[in-house]
């Protein structure tokens, strides 16, 4: 019979844990930033590999939880880690053992985890290997550790028949065809959340999010409707820019992903929303998507 199982990708804010979803997916579902914190809620990729069904779980990173949103956050971690069958913790080889340190106390069920040493590129050989040996100090606490680099295309199946072997049998539980669990109004949302990432600096991608409020599927053109919220007016003058230059930005980048992933022309119509204190409202949240 086939493995199937659930398998969660979680580690410190900007691990990589994003890039390494849609890596062994095969397509960019995830937003990808440079900065950190940028994944809000889990989301799931359907990975077949042979006869067996991976359902990888990305999870926002492991972090002070201050905000309400930032609470939210913390919470899909964790319920990730305790819903999961597999936990594959993401180290990039030149953090220090102490955010694996702060997981391990946080993994309070004890679940079964592979450590990923991660952007292997990024070190000499002589550091990565003491690296190896830092972590083997706690052998006893993970099931493998698997060095990686998504760059130079490093370690995958290595990955893969790793998770397969700590799986149970079972029969699919998505259709192999899928690649995500997720709705595409989801996924748009998002793709406009990374164009945000992308073009606008400092504090306003924190402070903002985006709401599709339409998705027109008819005739040979998709046409959606996105709503950016910010918090002040001032951040609706910077996404919006002089002459509306920055949100035609915003707008290119997200169409340009969107097309990929439905493999169509799209007609994105951005508009922006001031919501004061929208990160802190729980109403705002829930109508954000944020559930509890």
């Amino acid at each position: 019979m086939s493995k199937a199982g659930f398998v969660a990708l979680v580690g410190r804010p900007n691990a990589g844990k994003s890039t390494m979803m849609n890596w062994l997916l095969g397509e960019k579902i995830a937003l990808v930033s440079q900065k950190a914190n940028a994944t809000r809620k889990r989301s799931n990729a359907i990975v077949m590999h042979h006869d067996d069904q991976i359902i990888f779980v990305d999870t926002p990173g492991l972090h002070q939880a201050e905000k309400l949103l930032n609470q939210y956050m913390l919470e899909e971690a964790l319920k990730a880690i305790g819903d999961c069958d597999l936990i594959v913790y993401l180290a990039p080889a030149s953090d220090k053992t102490s955010h694996y340190e702060k997981f391990l106390e946080l993994n309070a069920q004890k679940r079964k985890h592979i450590i990923v040493l991660s952007k292997i590129d990024q070190v000499p050989q002589a550091e990565l290997l003491k690296k190896i040996g830092e972590y083997n100090r706690f052998s006893d606490r993970f099931e493998a550790l698997i060095p990686m680099s998504v760059t130079k295309n490093v370690g995958k199946n290595d990955l893969l028949d790793t998770i397969v072997k700590h799986l149970e049998e079972s029969p699919y539980l998505y259709d192999p065809d899928n690649l995500t669990t997720e709705m595409m109004r989801d996924i748009y949302k998002e793709f406009v959340r990374e164009a945000i990432f992308d073009n606008i600096s400092d504090e306003i991608p924190y402070e903002s999010d985006v709401m599709i409020d339409k998705i027109d599927e008819e005739g040979p053109i998709e046409h959606i409707r996105a709503t950016i919220i910010v918090e002040k007016e001032t951040q609706k003058g910077i996404i919006i820019g002089k002459g509306g230059s920055a949100i035609k930005r915003i707008g290119r980048s997200a169409r340009e992903k969107i097309e990929r992933l439905a493999g169509r022309p799209v007609y994105l119509d951005l508009f922006v929303s001031v919501k004061k204190g929208w990160s802190s409202d729980k109403k705002t949240l829930s109508d954000l998507g944020y559930e509890w």
